[in-house]
Formats: structure tokens, sequence, C-alpha cells
């Protein structure tokens, strides 16, 4: 019989040609705002790129801060531009900001890509388990290493297409952040428990949506928020 307990199925291969749909949270990505990135404002002033949007998720708690959020993916969720971030790239110094979760196997060149993109700085979401790589290490944490590790002390549950308020998972996610006019060093934080305060009850009215018919070049994809 096959296992299917949370921390077996967290750990799958996504197929090459899997949209990767896995929706963050909205109260996760306050959560970023509200504990991680706060002295940074004020956001109003500022633009702010999602570039692995889905069906906006995320790119919809940004435009509460931000005073522009631009949102695009490689597949169409009826939400942001259908643009390939990795084949057709942004210009450099586009937004004062790129904030995402890219797919994880992509997560490497969405970060290599975003610094050029990005004026003030770049954030990922993505599992805790992403700083643990020889080759991520040589490829950017060794040369340019983030300024911010900030480790949620809640779970923050993302299931395949759906957001649920009920779900649990056994994976943990951190924010990894580059910020272009701080030190060099890497500081290491938590968001501490905040899932209470900033969710919504509207956070959820929307989340069934359909698989997306397809991706719109034949490079690489991302995920959707």
């Amino acid at each position: 019989m096959q296992n299917r307990s949370h921390a077996v199925m967290a750990q799958r291969i996504e197929a090459p040609d899997s949209p990767d749909d896995f929706p963050t949270p909205p109260w996760a990505t306050r959560g970023f705002m509200e504990h991680v990135i706060p002295e940074c404002g004020p956001f109003s002033e500022m633009s702010c790129l999602e570039p692995a949007c889905g069906a906006g998720h995320m790119a919809k708690v940004l435009k509460e801060y931000f005073g522009e959020v631009r949102a695009s993916d490689a597949f169409q969720y009826g939400y942001g531009a259908v643009r390939n971030y990795l084949d057709v790239p942004y210009e450099a110094n586009a937004v004062d900001w790129v904030i995402t979760n890219p797919p994880f196997r992509l997560a490497e060149d969405f970060v290599q890509r975003s610094l050029l993109v990005a004026r003030r700085g770049v954030a990922i979401l993505a599992r805790t388990v992403f700083i643990e790589s020889v080759g991520r290490y040589r490829n950017i944490f060794e040369k340019n290493p983030p300024t911010k590790f900030a480790q949620y002390t809640e779970r923050v549950p993302m299931l395949r297409g759906r957001l649920d308020r009920k779900a649990s998972t056994a994976t943990g996610y951190a924010w990894l952040v580059w910020e272009k006019t701080a030190a060099s060093s890497t500081r290491l934080m938590w968001v501490p428990p905040c899932r209470k305060a900033l969710e919504r009850d509207n956070d959820y009215l929307t989340s069934a949506l359909p698989t997306p018919p397809g991706r719109i070049s034949t490079g690489k994809i991302s995920r959707k928020k």
C-alpha cells in the first residue's frame, strides 16, 4: 500500500511539464510583509513584480501594500499576464521588488534573474531545504548570500491547485531575501505566529480553480500562487 502521509507526499517530484500549482495561503504573504521586511517601506511608493503569479493569491496580497504590482505566469489562470519569466525576461531594474513563490526546481534560476530585474530587493518563498544544496551554495549563496533567512514558526500548508483552510503539512517553509542596500551577511530570523491575526475569511472564497490548459512556451514553467 502506498504511504500517503504528509511527510512523504511533501517530497513528491513534479513532472517536467507540471504547472507546479500549489497556491500560497494569503496570510503567509501578509506575514512576510508585516514581519520580515516592514522596515523596507513605505511600500505604497514602490513597485513589485510577482513573476509566478498563478491565480493571484500572492499578488493580490502584495497589492494591499505596494503602490504598483505587476503579475505574470507561464500558464493562463485568468490572472496577470501570460509570460514565461525565464524565457521572456523583464528589463533590468524594472521594479523595486520581485517577490514570488517559484517552482522549487527553478527557484535558483528565478533568484538569479530577479537580482537583475529588481532595484531594491528580491524575496522567494521556498521549502526550508532549499538552502541545503551544494550546487545552490556554489551558484548563489557563496558569492551572493541572502540578507535574511526567515523561517515560519507555523506550518504553511500548500495543496495542489487550491487553498484549504483546514489543510496541514509536514513541510517547512522560509523566505530568502536579498536587500541590495543591506550588508552581505545573512540574518537568521523567524516569522512569528501570525496566522490567526492575518487570515481572513474572504481569502478562501475563490480558491477552487480549473486546471490550466497548457503553457505558452516550450521553455521553463512557473509555480502558481
